[in-house]
């Protein structure tokens, strides 16, 4: 089925795609599980068959739009779980890719039971910093980020720690330059990290209190001198 979906996707095949949906769905397969076990891993391969120089930009760009799609009409069918009486503010990468990571994540969120607010990429550091010291969510998500936000990325931390203004707002990473760059999530000070949206949500649920340690973050620390 996730092959079929493959092919559909990169050849813009619409009726095709919406096909292997109805199929999982009379199957009796959960929405949510369409999401986690079908779209997430199908969506990975086509990421990583771009980055390889395997897939033509074309391709690329009819599966991101043709699945994000798909997403949104499979998330509408998701069971709404209790309120949890917690907040989310989410933000992700610049590309539509990263875009389309991010949304599975907050909408299994959403399901989750918490109230989320997702602007998606392209949004100033200083901007994302005023809306967290306004609203003071209970978690600040970054989702499926780029490599060139790193640097805005870790002064954004940086920021919150320092003014510690923000202390009741717990900052979790995840996807994107975070799964291709092994333990710098933990080293520029994030609280949590996970590798998928499922994971996210789950680490988010069982671990509400867990901040990072002063000793945790080595990213940009400054060295002392040799003597």
């Amino acid at each position: 089925m996730m092959e079929r979906l493959f092919e559909a996707l990169i050849t813009g095949d619409r009726p095709a795609a919406r096909a292997v949906v109805d199929e999982a769905i009379e199957q009796g397969t959960p929405p949510e599980n369409i999401v986690s076990e079908l779209f997430w891993p199908t969506y990975e391969v086509v990421e990583r068959l771009h980055r390889e120089d395997k897939l033509t930009r074309m391709c690329h760009h009819l599966a991101t739009r043709l699945l994000r799609v798909l997403v949104d009409q499979t998330s509408a069918r998701f069971t709404q779980g209790a309120h949890r009486n917690k907040t989310v503010f989410a933000v992700c990468g610049p590309t539509d890719a990263d875009e389309l990571s991010a949304q599975i994540a907050v909408d299994l969120m959403e399901a989750d039971g918490y109230s989320v607010c997702f602007p998606g990429g392209g949004i100033a550091i200083d901007e994302i910093l005023e809306h967290v010291q306004e609203r003071r969510p209970d978690l600040l998500l970054l989702f499926a980020s780029a490599p060139c936000d790193l640097p805005e990325i870790r002064r954004l931390i940086d920021t919150i720690r320092e003014i510690g203004a923000c202390d009741v707002t717990q900052i979790a990473v995840g996807g994107g330059v975070f799964n291709r760059a092994d333990g710098l999530a933990e080293e520029i000070g994030a609280d949590l990290w996970a590798t998928s949206p499922m994971e996210i949500v789950e680490l988010v649920g069982e671990c509400p209190e867990q901040r990072a340690t002063p000793g945790q973050r080595t990213v940009g620390r400054k060295r002392k001198k040799a003597a």
